[in-house]
């Protein structure tokens, strides 16, 4: 997703270092199989064409694979490195307005938002009835009446048609009639541009007079670029510092050029999948999806505990089965021995025709030299350290439990 972390130490608010992987991993989030006429464009497509981008369909977009003979892994350890600049264009924004938009969204989502300071962001997700997740987002207030929040392409259709429904029936009630409706807001066209890396700050601080140490990480701001007034949220999907920043169409193009000079690199999906992977951070459609819980998916971290308390959010009973009880299944960390395990590897207890949990995401790590997987197992399996088998082109190979992230992250907290 857009963006933060999903530990409260790492992972906040997309493919493998060859091409060919990168390709795999986008399929399972909705590669377009429509053809290119067909697919919406960001703002910038012919900024990455006239770049030397090659363009993959990625959640119904044309989308940077890629930037001339510059691959994946290069890119990958750039951004980890230097920095780069990723179009993220494609996520849905939108804003929500009204008297009661903390207590809707409060409704909508398991977060707490009564609590969080303005101008700040946390993941959360929205759940359906049963509790599991029908997508992750970025939810950044600016005031108890106003919010900015950042979705997955790939849900768009779900997730707009479901903002759409709850509204409506919040509207409706006693509580929106007594105090004031809510008002939702997409911000179609506009762009988004993830600038990532430890030189990420320098280079951003040589174009505004806003001093970026007062923007620590999970915090937000509208900042002077050169002229422009922008939105500005430190945090990415990386695990490295960084900031996103919102653009209105008109100036997309000239804030994306403004910040794509050296040592700046453009940077594409493939790049952006084994970034996101080693800073331990889910992908929506392989790590995630609506018959998973964030109890499930070690995203236990964003639900406020009054909130667990008070039940009173789309899908708790769903969720505080799972506090209570505990999951089925848990999402955990692998480091396989030989070849890399893909999405769809099947995990096995050891010396036994037992399956216990299969693989979500998997790459060579670049930084690492290393195997790693993402993968849900069977409670009870999930403690660190525990050795499995995992099934890797019909021949098992051995795997043990890693915390994520895999690699630590460096977000900027002041």
């Amino acid at each position: 997703m857009s963006v933060l972390s999903a530990s409260r130490t790492s992972l906040l608010r997309s493919c493998a270092p060859a091409a060919r992987h990168a390709r795999l991993c986008l399929s399972a989030r909705g590669m377009a199989s429509a053809a290119d006429s067909q697919l919406r464009k960001t703002g910038l497509y012919d900024f990455h064409v006239q770049n030397g981008a090659k363009m993959v369909p990625f959640a119904g977009f044309s989308m940077p694979l890629s930037y001339g003979s510059v691959g994946a892994v290069a890119s990958h350890h750039h951004v980890r490195n230097s920095v780069g600049l990723f179009d993220v264009g494609h996520m849905v924004q939108s804003n929500f307005r009204g008297p009661t938009a903390t207590a809707f969204l409060e409704w909508l989502t398991p977060s707490s938002l009564r609590s969080l300071a303005p101008y700040s962001s946390t993941l959360s997700v929205l759940l359906n009835e049963r509790g599991g997740i029908i997508d992750d987002t970025v939810i950044t207030k600016h005031a108890e009446d106003a919010y900015y929040v950042v979705t997955n392409a790939g849900r768009r259709d779900r997730d707009l048609a479901w903002f759409k429904e709850r509204l409506e029936e919040w509207n409706a009630g006693e509580k929106a009639k007594a105090e004031g409706k809510v008002e939702h807001e997409v911000l179609d066209g506009w762009g988004l541009l993830a600038l990532q890396g430890p030189e990420a700050a320098q280079y951003l601080q040589g174009l505004t007079s806003f001093d970026l140490r007062e923007l620590t990480f999970g915090k937000c701001a509208f900042v002077p670029i050169e002229g422009f007034n922008l939105h500005v949220a430190r945090g990415g999907y990386t695990g490295e510092d960084g900031f996103e920043i919102s653009i209105p169409p008109s100036q997309t193009l000239e804030v994306a050029q403004l910040l794509s000079k050296p040592p700046v690199q453009l940077t594409g999906l493939g790049a952006r999948d084994s970034l996101r992977l080693e800073a331990g951070m889910c992908l929506y459609g392989q790590d995630l999806d609506e018959d998973t819980t964030p109890i499930e998916a070690g995203l236990t971290w964003v639900i406020g505990k009054e909130r667990r308390e008070a039940g009173d959010f789309i899908g708790a009973e769903g969720v505080r089965k799972h506090l209570k009880e505990g999951p089925p299944r848990r999402r955990v960390g692998l480091t396989v021995d030989g070849a890399p395990a893909r999405q769809g590897a099947k995990i096995f207890a050891p010396s036994s025709q037992e399956q216990i949990g299969v693989v979500t995401s998997g790459i060579p790590s670049p930084t690492l030299g290393k195997n790693i997987a993402m993968a849900y197992i069977q409670n009870g399996w999930h403690k660190k350290g525990t050795e499995v088998e995992v099934d890797v082109r019909n021949k098992l190979r051995k795997a043990v439990l890693t915390p994520m992230p895999f690699v630590p992250t460096k977000y900027y907290r002041g």
